[in-house]
């Protein structure tokens, strides 16, 4: 399994500590993908080779990876060997050729916002411990990447137009609202996504799929 890594995603600093942990329980490389909606992760993060990175981006696994499929499916931590799902587009015999030879997925959270990480090593299956250790990471890393609540129909109307280019006066005429109505509007959405600015929300609402 590879995610793309996004490196404009500020908040993976949160995460060093925690993806560094991981990357000595997965001497071969990790996929992490935190908090998926929509079909995309809203983090994400890999230390596999990048010749692999590129063949499962180009001949797009993602929609056909049997680890990811599991962990859409269920929740906890299992070695690839014990997943019971179907590939057969050999994305995991594919993997082998670059060190991948034993691996685990983990998948934690509910499903309209699930995180799923894969992990690998090349000498040997991982042991129970192991597993323990690394669901144990990715619940820390799950929570601290928890995205902020939905933003009301209100606010999320007020906030894209703000982000189409709309002064204050234009916006609040457009919907049909006071400017001093818009402006209370916007200094909640600024205090539900914990920004100072309004450009800072824009970013992050957009980030976390928010608008």
């Amino acid at each position: 399994m590879v995610f793309r890594f996004d490196a404009r995603s500020w908040r993976l600093k949160d995460l060093d500590e925690d993806l560094g942990a991981l990357g000595h329980v997965a001497p071969r490389g990790y996929a992490v993908g935190l908090h998926i909606r929509f079909a995309a992760p809203t983090i994400t993060a890999h230390t596999y080779p990048e010749e692999w990175l590129q063949i499962y981006t180009e001949q797009g696994y993602a929609l056909r990876d049997p680890l990811i499929g599991w962990g859409l499916s269920t929740t906890g931590a299992a070695r690839w060997s014990e997943i019971a799902v179907p590939d057969p587009f050999g994305i995991w015999q594919q993997a082998r050729e670059f060190g991948l030879n034993f691996g685990a997925a983990i998948s934690v959270g509910p499903l309209q916002s699930r995180s799923i990480v894969g992990i690998s090593r090349e000498d040997r299956e991982f042991t129970a411990e192991e597993l323990a250790t690394a669901e144990q990471i990715v619940a820390r890393m799950h929570l601290s990447a928890q995205p902020p609540a939905e933003l009301t129909k209100a606010q999320a109307e007020a906030l894209c137009c703000i982000a189409d280019g709309d002064r204050l006066a234009a916006a609040a005429y457009r919907l049909g609202i006071s400017e001093s109505a818009l402006k209370a509007r916007l200094s909640s959405v600024r205090q539900r996504l914990d920004v100072r600015t309004l450009p800072e929300a824009i970013l992050k609402a957009k980030e976390y799929r928010l608008i």
